[in-house]
């Protein structure tokens, strides 16, 4: 007792005193002397007994009592022995004594480690042996010191306080760098030894810390900081790859480890650019791929035997092996006993682990090859790869040959590492998963720029100049050649599931029309081979083989389809049957498709047969017997039991049945693109007028548009662009819609699940004209009846869309429309659901609603003076009333509603209202005003579409026989919208319909007095046309159209103008003579070209010339009479030397 009370009697005597003397406040100096004296000249040991033996608290009260005192004193010269000996002193009190921190002592311990450590930089050299050794105790001290706060305070510790421990170990990791500058420049060989040892050692310890506390604050870091630290790890960066520092080494190990996570942790949550660090931090991860992975020799032989790059060839001897679970005590144990034994004991090197917990974050060392840890170094290092590529992808996409390779990717090549090597080489399945994960990211983010740009070419020597398009033509075909490789021997789980969730993303950005033409049938086969290996259906790999659907889904999905692809489907429906002990493609898709079989292989082989028949039709005609059977037996097994039935040990219990409906669904769209690929289903087309035609100018570039939900028959119509129509065998068609109406529409459409029925439904959807008509009249009203009972009784929103889908087909077939009945009907089923709750329902009804229209105007323009049954006529105005409703819903509702009220304002009767006429209107004399207000609405709020839906509608209004255009109120603000969006509108295709709406009145009177301002509108706009770089991009694939239709306005309008005009107008025509000619001139020229060709044909053609005169002829009249406009305007107007320079432009044609 005697001495545990001198012990305490020591401490308690020391800091009174040092209270009792700091309460006058003396001067730094004079606090150093008065420490010295009572702290200094005390026997440490002595303190420390004291320490372990008093109250935490009252010790932590003195601790942060002296912190303060030595705060004040680090001011003064000379304090650098007293700062020293306190952060012993501090370090040794808290490895015995658990002091309470709190906000106040946190924050003050932090000042007083930051002002010691800036003090005892500035005194002390690093290479001085005399004081070298102090700093570096001194910033081991303050280190241990940190970490002792963070442990017993960091749950506790807040932001700012977080922010400020953050402060001052990067002031520590910055003093530590000089010293590591000055090893590099002293030329010391030995960088890690035990003289330097305790350098890493420091550095490792404040990367630590800076660790746990940025995945303490993670994203609540200010920008500020977050520069701040992203700069000092990049010179840490640079510092190591300066000095190739790739030392395998325990030290450098555990260095690296902890320097590369802090850089992962700050990379993850970009608060800045990083396009400026890409170049100092990507060579320099890149070096670390393959860090303390050993070299192999007898495996890496039979990976030289590659011979093609699209054909895999090579065969691998090591393969991956499976251990049994071993705790980590005696994975030491093991450890330990390898290393003391010879290496003639010592099998391959590469010893690939079954389960990533033998080399988990907490355990020891599990494998020899991994000794040093070197694996979280690894895989820090990719992981920081894949951060840099969600941060900034497009900056990263110039490293991508560095970090990916260009050729032999199954070659080991340990000093040019890429993320392939490490998933073919890397020991540790966690840094290989990773590694794919990383090479995913990539792939994603730069999806479109690989689609578009990348296209394979064979180097013409080695080390020639590759171009950025050559050079990731390349990375995609080795990318093949290395995943292909790897899923054909791989067998654990989690890398397998990787691999193909990267070969997956792998397909879908590869432009396989611009790389060799085996590539994509080599990878079909291959997957194919994969299934067909083992045995593997018979084995319950159900993982497996999804997995390898899902690819084949992706590889017969891609667009355009591919030549080569087809002919390896046509070679595997000879017979259906096994050839050479292989399965056949669509053998092995219909053995998935077994009763027994997994009901999540089911629905992935069905996803791969539809995607087979969408851009492959032609092979519907072999496997539909086979389809036929597969729909009929699911859709009979509706009331089936899963969980006796089929036996599934990856469906759960609460799955089953979801999982049951959605494989019945998926086969219901087998069926229905079967079907659409049989009747040369390629979606509804508009439908102009013959004078529309005339007036709306198409270029030859134009593409034809495609429809998604139509098949691709572009194999199949070979190059033959004329023929837009596919071959359609009506004979075949017939019978496969007879035989689904028979056989299989009854039994979906009575389906218990709302998914089959829509998908029945649908169905209806992928009908033509011709195929319609070719069925029985009882059929017929079975499709119609069954698509309007739909929309009409059932409450599920899906099937209603998809019935308003089918009604807004089959009302698209001119001969349906003249059945009253049925026109009623389609009318109220599509009204009803106008005013469905959802958008999806009502934007589906919308788009049939203007459909209908269009019929309804059809029907009225070919048959003028027929009387409309009075059905028709009451749903007249049952339509526009719902497309004035509609007009004011969201976007893709209201450009269907445009459209309808374009049609609708195309014949109704404006000038009776009375409705003496029954067969054009039903007498709203405010119809008209109200659609002009709906178009003035939309034009103004609605989005791209919705604005040249309404020039279009403008256009069908314009040409109402019954309008008078020049008398109406609103006609010259319609005039001057239209200009407008002529003008200024950034898309060329709202430019285009509102050229054209402008083209439409035929008279000089019906323009009224806009006239001059549209003459002068236009001109202007096809003047400044030539410098306009306004527009998207994506818009200049019609900017061929535009300038014809734009030129076809002009000579419209010019062709109207009579020397009577105003004289604003004359002036400015006259003005721009000079552009007209220049304007006109290629115009005639082309005309004479064409005339002259056609002089010089034989006279055989002659009739045939006479048949195609009259398109011809139209433009040449309008051309003349726009001359012959502009000359006699200027020749009123006495310019005589343009009237000259136009009459002989005149005489040309002539």
């Amino acid at each position: 007792m005697a001495s545990v009370s001198s012990g305490t009697r020591l401490w308690r005597t020391t800091f009174l005193t040092l209270r009792d003397e700091t309460l006058p406040s003396p001067d730094p100096p004079t606090l150093l002397s008065l420490l010295r004296r009572l702290l200094l000249s005390t026997p440490s040991s002595s303190l420390l007994s004291a320490a372990s033996l008093l109250p935490p608290h009252e010790v932590t009260s003195d601790v942060v009592f002296l912190t303060e005192l030595g705060i004040s004193v680090s001011k003064c010269d000379g304090s650098e022995d007293a700062l020293s000996f306190m952060l012993h002193l501090i370090n040794s009190i808290m490895c015995k004594v658990c002091l309470d921190i709190n906000a106040s002592s946190w924050s003050i311990l932090l000042n007083f480690v930051e002002a010691s450590l800036t003090r005892l930089d500035r005194k002390f050299s690093w290479n001085d042996c005399s004081t070298g050794s102090g700093i570096v105790s001194a910033v081991t001290d303050s280190l241990a010191i940190i970490s002792s706060m963070v442990k017993a305070y960091e749950r506790n510790a807040s932001l700012s306080e977080n922010v400020q421990l953050t402060g001052v170990l990067l002031s520590i990791i910055s003093l530590l760098h000089p010293k590591l500058l000055n090893i590099n420049h002293s030329g010391d060989s030995g960088f890690v030894n035990l003289k330097h040892s305790g350098l890493w050692d420091m550095q490792t310890t404040a990367f630590s810390i800076l660790g746990k506390v940025l995945t303490r604050i993670g994203s609540t870091i200010s920008a500020d900081l977050w520069q701040s630290i992203v700069e000092v790890l990049r010179k840490m960066m640079d510092f190591l790859a300066s000095n190739n520092l790739v030392l395998e080494d325990n030290v450098i190990s555990r260095f690296l480890t902890a320097f590369l996570h802090c850089l992962h942790l700050v990379l993850s949550d970009p608060k800045g650019p990083l396009a400026s660090h890409m170049a100092g931090f990507v060579p320099t991860l890149q070096l670390y791929f393959m860090y303390g992975v050993s070299a192999i020799s007898a495996t890496t032989e039979s990976k030289k035997n590659q011979s093609s790059p699209s054909v895999v060839k090579s065969e691998m001897t090591s393969k991956t092996t499976s251990t049994a679970y071993k705790p980590p005590h005696l994975r030491r144990k093991e450890a330990f006993r390898s290393n003391n034994s010879s290496d003639s004991e010592s099998s391959s090197r590469y010893d690939f682990c079954s389960s990533d917990s033998d080399h988990s974050d907490t355990d020891g060392y599990g494998k020899v090859s991994d000794r040093y840890r070197s694996s979280k170094t690894r895989l820090n290092a990719i992981c920081c790869i894949q951060d840099l590529c969600r941060a900034d992808a497009k900056s990263l996409t110039s490293f991508w040959p560095l970090l990916l390779p260009e050729n032999d990717v199954l070659m080991l090549r340990k000093n040019q590492a890429t993320l392939m090597t490490s998933i073919i080489f890397d020991p540790i399945i966690k840094v290989r998963v990773e590694a794919v994960s990383a090479i995913v990211t990539m792939l994603e983010g730069q999806a479109l720029v690989l689609s578009q740009v990348a296209e394979y070419k064979e180097l013409s020597k080695p080390g020639s100049f590759t171009t950025l398009s050559s050079s990731l033509g390349r990375i995609l075909m080795q990318l093949h050649t290395g995943v292909l490789y790897l899923i054909q021997r791989e067998t654990h789980s989690t890398l397998v599931a990787s691999l193909y969730k990267l070969l997956v993303i792998l397909i879908s950005v590869t432009p396989y029309g611009r790389m060799p033409g085996d590539l994509l049938p080599t990878v079909i086969s291959s997957l194919c081979n994969r299934i067909a290996r083992n045995n593997v259906l018979k084995n319950e790999h159900y993982g497996l083989v999804v997995h390898v659907l899902s690819c084949l889904e992706m590889a017969f999905s891609k667009s355009p389809p591919s030549v080569d692809a087809l002919n390896l489907l046509e070679s595997s429906l000879e017979g259906l049957v096994e050839v050479e002990g292989e399965l056949s493609i669509f053998t092995m898709l219909f053995t998935c498709l077994d009763k027994d079989m997994n009901l999540s292989i089911k629905c992935e082989a069905l996803q791969v047969l539809k995607a087979i028949y969408h851009n492959y039709p032609s092979t519907v005609r072999s496997t539909w017997r086979q389809v036929s059977n597969v729909v009929e037996e699911l859709l009979q097994m509706r009331n089936f039991d899963e969980s006796t039935s089929y036996p599934s040990k990856g469906d759960s219990e609460k799955n089953a049945v979801p999982t049951f409906e959605r494989c019945t669904s998926s086969v219901v769209k087998v069926m229905d693109e079967c079907l659409r690929a049989a009747s040369g289903f390629q979606g509804t087309d508009d439908r102009l007028e013959f004078r529309l035609m005339d007036i709306q100018q198409v270029s030859d570039k134009t593409r034809k548009k495609r429809v998604s939900s139509a098949p691709c028959f572009e194999l199949q119509q070979g190059l033959d662009t004329s023929n837009s129509q596919p071959d359609v065998d009506n004979f075949f068609v017939v019978i496969l819609w007879n035989e689904a109406i028979e056989r299989h529409m009854p039994v979906a459409l009575c389906h218990s699940a709302p998914s089959v029925k829509a998908a029945s439904v649908t169905c209806f959807a992928g009908m033509t004209s011709a195929v319609f008509f070719s069925l029985s009249r009882e059929k017929q009203e079975f499709v119609i009846f069954s698509s309007v009972g739909a929309a009409t009784k059932e409450a599920i929103p899906a099937l209603r869309s998809a019935a308003c889908r089918a009604i807004g087909i089959i009302s698209s077939f001119p001969p349906v429309i003249s059945n009253s009945r049925v026109l009623y009907d389609f009318i109220h089923a599509v009204e009803l659901n106008t005013r469905n709750q959802l958008a999806s329902v009502r934007i589906t009804a919308s788009w049939a609603l203007a459909n209908i229209c269009d019929s309804v105007r059809l029907r009225a323009a070919e048959f003028p003076k027929e009387d409309l049954p009075c059905e028709v006529v009451k749903s007249i105005s049952l339509l526009v009333e719902s497309a004035l409703r509609l007009a004011k819903d969201g976007d893709k509702i209201k450009s269907n509603a445009v459209r309808a009220l374009g049609y609708l304002s195309r014949f109704i009767r404006f000038d009776d209202p009375s409705g003496a006429h029954n067969n054009l209107s039903s007498g709203d004399s405010n119809w008209l005003e109200r659609m002009v207000q709906a178009f003035l609405s939309c034009v103004t709020t609605g989005n791209v579409k919705v604005q040249w839906n309404v020039c279009h509608a403008l256009s069908n209004l314009f040409m109402n026989e019954t309008l008078k255009l020049q008398s109406t109120s609103w006609a010259p603000t319609v005039f001057h919208i239209l200009l407008l969006l002529i003008r200024d509108s950034t898309n060329y295709k709202i430019r285009i319909h509102a050229a054209v709406a402008l083209a439409v009145p035929t008279s000089r009177i019906e323009y009224g007095s806009s006239f001059s301002d549209v003459v002068q509108g236009i001109v202007q706009v096809i003047e400044s046309l030539s410098s306009d770089h306004s527009s998207n991009p994506s818009s200049y694939k019609y900017k061929d159209n535009l300038e014809k239709q734009l030129a076809f306005t002009a000579l419209h309008l010019i062709a109207l103008i009579s020397h009577e005009e105003d004289q604003s107008l004359k002036d400015f025509l006259v003005k721009k003579a000079s552009f007209l000619e220049d304007l006109l001139k290629p115009l005639c020229s082309s005309f004479n070209e064409d005339v002259n060709q056609s002089s010089s044909s034989n006279d055989n053609s002659s009739s045939e010339k006479r048949d195609d005169a009259p398109s011809y002829v139209a433009n040449r009249n309008i051309l003349v009479k726009s001359l012959e406009a502009l000359y006699n305007l200027y020749e009123s107007s006495r310019q005589q030397i343009a009237a000259n320079r136009f009459e002989k432009l005149v005489k040309s044609l002539s």
